[in-house]
C-alpha cells in the first residue's frame, strides 16, 4: 500500500492536477456556502482582513493554499491537505489521528495549527524563538517577497519548525529551550514566525489556509492512504484517461454543475444553501455541528475526516479497486457519487461558516 505522504514529492512532480482538494469549483462552492451562513460580525471581520467587501471575499482566496503548495517554497505543505488513513477499503474504513497523521503533518494537524494562531503568535511564545526570528530578519528577510516565499528559513527546515529545532540548530542561541505548554505549538509554526518577522498579516494567511483545509477534509479520498488516495488508480471519465482521485476532486462536480467558473460555484452554492435552509438537508444540518469545538480542533477535524472516509467503503470503491480500475466511471458510478459530493460540499460550507464564526466572535448562531 502506498500512502500519500510516502510519495508526496514524486506525486507533486507528476500529478499536480490530481491534488486540488475539491478542485476550484468545489472549494469556491464551499466558500460561498460559508458566506451565506456566517454572522454579520464574522462577515465584517473577514472582509476587513481580506480587504474585499464583495460577496466573493471567501471564494477568491479558497484555493490559495493549493497555489502555494505548488511553489518551490510551498512543497513542504503538501501533506497538510490530506490524512493517510491506514485502513483496508472496502472491508474497513476508519481514521485514527495518532496512527494516520505522519511526521510531516496532515490536514487534521493543519486545521489544529491554523486555528490556534493566538497561542502560536502570542508574545510569550515568540520569546522562545526570539533569536531564530532575529537571525531570519538579519539574514535575508528583505530579499524575498512575503508572504508567499519562505526561502528565508534554513534550507533543511522545509517550512516547519518543530520541537527539536533548538537541538537541530545549535548555532541559534535560544533564550528558552523549554517553553512548557507552548512547546507543542512549535509544529509548523515557521510561516507565522516569517509573518511576524516581516510584519505580515497573520490573520490573512490563516483565513486562506482554514478555508482550504476544511474543504479538503470533506473530500473522501483526502482521508484515504490507499494508492495515494486513489491517485494511482487509473480510470477513465467520459472517455478521457484520469485517476480516481481526480474524478472526485474535479470531474464529477464539474460534470454535474456544468462548469467551473466563479459564477458556477456561486450558483451551486445557492442551490445547496437552499437545501440546507429549507430542503433536503434542513432536518440534519444542525447535527453537522455536533462536537464542533475550537478548543479541541483535533477531535472536530478527525470526526469530519472519519465521516468522509466512510464513503470510501460505501461509495468510492464499494467493490474494491478492481471494480473501478481501467473503467469509465461517467455513467452509473457518477450517478451514485453525486449525492455524496453534494452532501460533503454542503457540510463543508456549513461547518466552515460555524468555524469562522467561532474564530471571529467566539460563538455561532447556526
Amino acid at each position: 500500500m502506498k500512502t500519500q505522504a510516502a510519495a508526496s514529492i514524486f506525486f507533486l512532480a507528476t500529478s499536480l492536477p490530481s491534488a486540488l482538494g475539491w478542485g476550484t469549483l468545489g472549494h469556491q462552492t464551499v466558500a460561498y456556502i460559508a458566506t451565506n451562513f456566517v454572522s454579520s460580525a464574522t462577515k465584517t471581520k473577514f472582509q476587513s482582513i481580506l480587504g474585499d467587501t464583495s460577496t466573493d471575499y471567501l471564494a477568491t482566496v479558497s484555493t490559495w493554499a493549493d497555489t502555494y503548495r505548488y511553489t518551490d517554497a510551498g512543497t513542504w505543505s503538501a501533506p497538510l491537505h490530506f490524512i493517510d488513513a491506514n485502513d483496508d477499503p472496502p472491508s474497513s474504513c476508519d481514521v485514527e489521528y495518532s496512527r494516520d497523521c505522519g511526521d510531516t503533518g496532515c490536514v487534521v494537524s493543519a486545521i489544529k495549527n491554523y486555528v490556534h494562531f493566538n497561542e502560536i503568535i502570542n508574545p510569550n511564545y515568540l520569546t522562545c524563538s526570539e533569536h531564530f526570528i532575529e537571525q531570519v530578519r538579519h539574514n535575508n528577510c528583505g530579499k524575498v517577497p512575503c508572504p508567499c516565499k519562505l526561502e528565508i528559513l534554513p534550507a533543511d527546515v522545509h517550512g516547519s519548525l518543530f520541537e527539536g529545532a533548538a537541538l537541530r540548530y545549535p548555532q541559534i542561541s535560544w533564550r528558552h529551550v523549554d517553553c512548557g505548554s507552548q512547546k507543542a505549538s512549535l509544529d509548523f509554526v515557521s510561516p507565522f514566525l516569517v509573518m511576524e518577522t516581516c510584519n505580515l498579516d497573520v490573520h490573512l494567511y490563516l483565513s486562506d489556509e482554514s478555508i482550504q483545509f476544511i474543504g479538503d477534509i470533506h473530500q473522501p479520498l483526502h482521508d484515504e492512504g490507499l494508492d495515494l488516495g486513489g491517485n494511482e488508480i487509473d480510470v477513465t471519465f467520459d472517455g478521457s484517461s484520469t485517476n480516481l482521485h481526480h474524478i472526485w476532486d474535479t470531474n464529477i462536480p464539474e460534470k454535474y454543475v456544468g462548469g467551473y467558473a466563479l459564477s458556477d460555484a456561486k450558483s451551486f452554492a445557492a442551490t445547496l444553501t437552499k437545501s440546507i435552509k429549507t430542503g433536503t438537508y434542513e432536518s440534519e444540518a444542525a447535527s453537522w455541528l455536533d462536537g464542533i469545538d475550537l478548543s479541541d480542533p483535533v477531535s472536530s477535524a478527525t470526526s469530519w475526516a472519519s465521516e468522509a472516509n466512510a464513503y470510501v467503503c460505501s461509495t468510492v470503491m464499494p467493490k474494491g479497486i478492481s471494480a473501478v480500475e481501467d473503467t469509465d466511471l461517467s455513467g452509473t458510478y457518477y450517478t451514485k457519487a453525486i449525492p455524496v459530493v453534494e452532501l460533503q460540499i454542503a457540510r463543508a460550507g456549513y461547518r466552515l461558516a460555524a468555524w469562522l464564526d467561532l474564530i471571529a466572535t467566539g460563538s455561532t448562531g447556526l
